[in-house]
């Protein structure tokens, strides 16, 4: 593990570090002294900065880690695509590095199911597991692949190999600034023309869109396997599911692979991005299950 001085954005409460885990080289961000540790992971269009609200509201009681998936951020581009579990093993090589494992585990967005076979296959990694605005193959997020239904033309376009590495350098403002966040937000100012100057920066890396490519395409070459790998492995933690604007696409997605200990929260008026546009109400809702779950650990 590097602490290096931050190559774009950054907030006053975190270091940032560069750490070689299973043939790549991560960035995350740390923050927070004590309590039992947090792990968030971003979505699209977006790298640990979509944290940089929530970061802080976690920080003050807990150890809080925001990483950049592999071919995000400032994390290593690969030339080629990935699969899900790559990422997902991604997850469980820092957390045995950083030595805070278990730990209460949010995804959001497209991430949903790189953390959830993370929480299939490495269950004593988890403490909980909270999902925001998300959703899995064969549990509803195909569903945004049909453009005939309530789907975007983005999740087939993204998905396809080898077109956005082709068709997006030099049109990530575009894309980013004029299309996506416009859409997705819903809370005027939420992201302003310095956050679309710092996810652009990472974006326009070389080869900075195969991580879209690789989490995308997933939602294609699935076959069948999230649905095979939830049936003899639900999420065994507590989950809270986050839901926005898609209620309660979250909430139906996750009930179906979770036990017994499952919440639901819907935050009202807010867009797509909740932990840019709502992170007070976000960092509560997790904070409370995070609670529960501490205090139980400490009463065993």
């Amino acid at each position: 593990m590097t602490v290096i001085t931050p190559l774009g954005a950054t907030i006053a409460e975190v270091t940032h570090h560069l750490v070689d885990v299973n043939d790549t080289r991560l960035h995350y961000v740390s923050a927070g002294e004590t309590g039992s540790p947090i792990v968030l992971v971003h979505g699209w269009p977006e790298t640990w900065w979509a944290f940089r609200k929530l970061i802080p509201l976690l920080a003050r009681t807990h150890r809080v880690y925001a990483l950049d998936l592999r071919g995000f951020g400032d994390s290593a581009t690969t030339a080629e695509a990935w699969e899900p579990r790559v990422a997902a093993d991604d997850l469980h090589h820092l957390v045995d590095h950083l030595g805070v494992g278990p730990v209460h585990l949010l995804c959001q967005d497209i991430s949903g199911g790189v953390a959830f076979r993370f929480a299939a296959t490495h269950p004593d990694d988890l403490l909980s597991f909270t999902a925001t605005e998300s959703s899995l193959v064969g549990f509803g997020l195909e569903q945004l692949a049909d453009v005939n239904g309530f789907g975007s033309w983005h999740v087939g376009f993204l998905g396809a190999p080898g077109i956005p590495s082709l068709l997006l350098p030099g049109r990530e403002r575009t894309l980013l600034a004029e299309w996506a966040y416009p859409l997705m937000s819903g809370t005027e100012g939420a992201v302003t023309e310095a956050d679309l100057d710092e996810f652009v920066r990472t974006y326009s890396r070389v080869n900075g869109w195969r991580g879209t490519e690789s989490l995308y395409r997933a939602i294609f070459t699935d076959e069948g396997a999230t649905a095979a790998l939830a049936r003899d492995h639900s999420i065994s933690v507590p989950v809270l599911a986050v839901d926005g604007p898609n209620a309660p696409f979250t909430a139906n997605s996750f009930r179906a692979v979770s036990g017994d200990e499952f919440t639901a929260v819907h935050i009202e008026g807010v867009g797509h991005l909740v932990a840019q546009e709502a992170p007070e109400r976000l960092a509560a809702a997790m904070l409370d299950v995070i609670s529960g779950v501490d205090e139980l650990a400490d009463d065993a």
